[in-house]
């Protein structure tokens, strides 16, 4: 019996090390044991397991069912339980309410995502410690959601950290520190941490200096009872804000349409047939600049009133419209307020104007056009409606090149060997596995995004490109900008 009602995948490269720590911990536990068990879990560890194990693997160890910590469940006095859940108040006091006044295990056998604060540990303890036969922390809080992309399944954080009425943002900010130290632990690496320097956000510089506090901390002292140096790895982390164009370009390649319910083959090619191919070249051009035969947009206003004059949906004019807005780095109040009369989004005036809390200059008092300082790809082979390159493919072929600079990336701590060009040899682990490249997006990731870290590790083989985010859905990022 499973009451998971979750897919079960599995990926490899982030899969596998995810998979061996659960090996290693819950596992290694349960076969030190010939008696039936169940294993109870909380929806973000159901999610987690899901990733990496099938309900026959869990009944080769000798589970049985698999229940959720917050439904109402019968009492099994003969049996074990493994408690597998996430280090909060709302579990801890779940799990206490199964043994305080009338057990319902034999015993409980508990497992932590990543660290327990001692409040909630001791109160653990004195409510029903004579029923704990193990309590371990095995810092595990992310999904490795594709094979070299991982998220960190924390809904709430877009809010927390953008919303001008937000409270928690520092706790949020801790929150993502904690579940980055276990990606790096789970990953066996302790990398240099960088950030990308913003004068109008903080968030990126602020994140980098918890990660590296805690990371610190975590690896003060290994096993052996030495402290463990820098691995040849090294952790980028940027806000959405460097990039505001990925998110708001249409893709057209069916992992991402699938994503808007564009889930027949017939209905995806009647609906780009009829309107996305003008709009997806008119966007094209916005964003990189230039048309399909190079010719530079002179006038941005002239490629996007063909799309604010055709019937096309409301999203999709205002996501032009920030497009034009992007390409002049900024517009005036009067300009904007007529775009916005002209397209008839009174109503909907907070969704452009949010991005300014992502740091993205909305209202100029004159156009500013972008700087350009991309990589010249004009000789690489594109689609037509697919020329735009994410900008974090300039950052990450940069990083791996030694080429970032670090007044615009500046080292939150110092950088291993291999990234900092002083020829240093690394060790045989890293000289087989090669060097990895973490790079973590406040804000979230797009779909284009994560093809650039497949890209750009097969192209360089010598590195391995892991990037993440803490929220895995682009649509859901793209929706909560209007609230």
């Amino acid at each position: 019996m499973c009451n998971c009602g979750y897919l079960l995948f599995f990926f490899p490269f982030l899969g596998d090390t995810f998979s061996q720590g659960i090996q290693e911990t819950i596992i290694a536990d349960c076969r030190k044991s010939e008696i039936w068990k169940i294993l109870i879990l909380d929806q973000f560890t159901t999610k987690l397991l899901s990733s990496c194990c099938k309900m026959s693997d869990l009944m080769a160890e000798k589970i049985t069912i698999v229940e959720d910590l917050y439904k109402s469940r019968e009492p099994v006095l003969e049996m074990k339980a493994i408690y597998f859940m996430s280090p909060t108040s709302k579990c801890v006091e779940a799990f206490i309410g199964d043994f305080k006044s009338k057990p319902k295990y034999k015993s409980a056998y508990v497992y932590f995502t990543d660290y327990l604060p001692d409040d909630l540990f001791n109160n653990m303890k004195l409510s029903c410690g004579k029923y704990i036969r193990v309590c371990k922390e095995i810092n595990i809080s992310f999904l490795p959601q594709e094979a070299q992309v991982y998220t960190f399944d924390n809904p709430g954080a877009f809010q927390s950290i953008y919303s001008s009425h937000s409270q928690d943002r520092r706790k949020t900010l801790e929150s993502l520190a904690d579940q980055l130290v276990t990606l790096c632990a789970t990953l066996d690496e302790y990398p240099g941490v960088r950030y990308k320097k913003d004068g109008n956000m903080e968030n990126a510089e602020t994140l980098a200096k918890l990660v590296d506090d805690k990371l610190s901390i975590h690896y003060e002292l290994d096993d052996g009872g030495k402290r463990k140096g820098k691995t040849q790895a090294q952790l980028l982390i940027v806000d959405r804000g460097f990039d505001p164009v990925s998110p708001i370009l249409h893709e057209l390649t069916y992992q991402a349409m699938k994503t808007v319910h564009l889930q027949l083959a017939e209905d995806c090619m009647k609906h780009y047939s009829k309107n996305v191919e003008k709009l997806c070249k008119a966007e094209q051009d916005l964003a990189v600049g230039s048309d399909v035969d190079g010719v530079k947009v002179k006038d941005p206003m002239r490629t996007l009133l063909p799309v604010l004059l055709h019937p096309y949906s409301i999203p999709d004019k205002i996501r032009a419209v920030l497009l034009y807005i992007f390409s002049l780095n900024g517009t005036t109040e009067e300009n904007l307020n007529k775009l916005i009369q002209h397209v008839k989004i009174e109503d909907q005036r907070e969704y452009i104007l949010n991005w300014k809390q992502l740091g993205v200059p909305i209202i100029t008092p004159s156009f500013f056009p972008r700087k350009s300082s991309r990589r010249d790809r004009s000789q690489e082979q594109t689609y037509n409606l697919s020329r735009w390159t994410p900008v974090i493919k300039d950052v990450m072929e940069d990083a791996v090149e030694n080429k970032l600079d670090t007044r615009e990336w500046p080292h939150q701590s110092e950088c291993p060997a291999a990234w900092n060009g002083s020829g240093h040899k690394p060790s045989s682990q890293d000289e087989r596995r090669g060097a990895r490249l973490i790079i973590f997006v406040i804000g979230g990731v797009t779909y284009s995004e994560m093809r650039c870290a497949y890209e750009v590790t097969q192209a360089v083989k010598s590195c391995e490109v892991i990037i993440g985010q803490f929220e895995s859905s682009t649509e859901l990022f793209f929706n909560l900008l209007k609230e």
